[in-house]
């Protein structure tokens, strides 16, 4: 294999693995006891990144580390996790269960300091938020009835989001003394945004509310 080896990146992300390992290392394969399972793979995967924990681990000249009877490194860590992450050392994709939380993935990524998966999911993380933030309110519309003389104070006084949209005039239904009361409903609408306690509250009104 000549020069760097690019593989596709989740997200459309590249992750090129630029730096070859040692020479004579490529055919050479590796245990790993991984929090009591045991992982299969080649030096020539584990250092597809050169300055990650595992690369270091493999070549066995900065690290050393106890080994179980059958001769895997000991890594006390949670199994579940690292599967991505080696996988991704192989293809340099970032494939997950739809069950696996994306935290914990990137909390085994830092231990190991891969960084081009570190990155990988936190661009990932990032765009979720994004997308949480991006989510169109919904409209929620009341129907008031109220008296000609209490529409004034009524309009003036609407406070916490919500608007006039509309006024229909439905005559006199009451009459006091010598005049007649004219009875107005009125339209209002508010727009309510999602948060992780549910839909913002919607503010009390002293007119009358028709369902």
């Amino acid at each position: 294999m000549e020069g760097g080896e690019e593989m596709q990146g989740a997200v459309g992300l590249r992750c090129t693995w630029d730096i070859l390992p040692p020479a004579g290392t490529q055919a050479k394969w590796v245990k790993l006891n991984v929090g009591g399972t045991v992982f299969l793979t080649t030096r020539q995967t584990l250092c597809r990144d050169q300055k990650s924990f595992l690369c270091r681990l493999c070549q066995g000249e900065e690290l050393q580390s106890d080994r179980d009877e059958t001769g895997a490194y000991l890594i006390d860590r949670d199994p579940t996790y690292f599967g991505p992450i080696l996988n991704f050392l192989r293809h340099g994709k970032l494939v997950l269960d739809k069950d696996m939380a994306e935290e914990g993935v990137l909390e085994e990524a830092e231990f190991y300091n891969i960084g081009p998966l570190i990155r990988i999911i936190k661009d990932r993380l990032e765009e979720k938020d994004y997308a949480v933030t991006q989510v169109p309110p919904k409209h929620v519309y009341r129907v008031l009835q109220c008296q000609e003389e209490e529409l004034t104070q009524m309009v003036s006084t609407m406070s916490d989001g919500w608007r006039f949209e509309q006024l229909v005039n439905i005559g006199s239904s009451y009459n006091y003394g010598n005049e007649d009361q004219t009875e107005f409903l009125c339209v209002v609408s508010k727009e309510l945004y999602n948060s992780p306690s549910g839909l913002s509250s919607e503010p009390s009104h002293k007119a009358k509310v028709r369902p």
